[in-house]
């Protein structure tokens, strides 16, 4: 069995974030369900993600740059899990113990300072707790607690490989 490239493994990360951000869309233009705050970082960890991946694919990058790519990575999937994970024990509270629906996203950015409006989109809102799809038990944030789970082995697997050597050239 011939083992699997890094360029190919990187390629197969962007296109799952392809497949992601094509996913997210269709559940908001196609079947209506508008995103809450903590759906859209969600969606831009998953951009970020993909412009690693898609990087990686490019530069095909030998153990430094694969460590680099690798840290990235672990970086932007464990802030994703951690929304995920907040995300997913919102939707778990009791009816009584669920933040009121606040602001969108949009107007809290355009009128509070950047640390106030992360704060108030972690905290979350009503909104976020509402689960309107689920698949094998598990909602829309649940499975990207598990993708992102899956996005962190992958980063601890680049961060942790043994060392490559460029490919000797050979005397023409």
């Amino acid at each position: 069995m011939l083992p699997i490239s890094q360029r190919t493994l990187f390629l197969t990360a962007f296109l799952l974030c392809c497949a992601l951000i094509a996913a997210a869309l269709y559940f908001q233009y196609v079947q209506g369900m508008d995103p809450c705050p903590l759906c859209i970082i969600q969606r831009i960890a998953v951009m970020g993600l993909g412009g690693i991946a898609l990087l990686g694919t490019l530069h095909n990058p030998h153990t430094f740059g694969r460590r680099c790519y690798g840290l990235a990575m672990l970086l932007i999937a464990g802030i994703g899990a951690a929304i995920a994970g907040r995300h997913v024990w919102l939707q778990h509270l009791p009816a009584d113990q669920v933040p009121s629906c606040g602001p969108g996203l949009e107007y809290i950015l355009e009128t509070l300072p950047l640390h106030e409006a992360f704060t108030m989109i972690l905290k979350g809102s009503g909104e976020c707790a509402e689960t309107h799809w689920s698949l094998l038990g598990l909602s829309i944030p649940g499975w990207m607690f598990v993708i992102f789970s899956g996005f962190i082995v992958f980063g601890l697997y680049l961060l942790l490989r043994p060392a490559t050597e460029p490919p000797a050239t050979t005397p023409s």
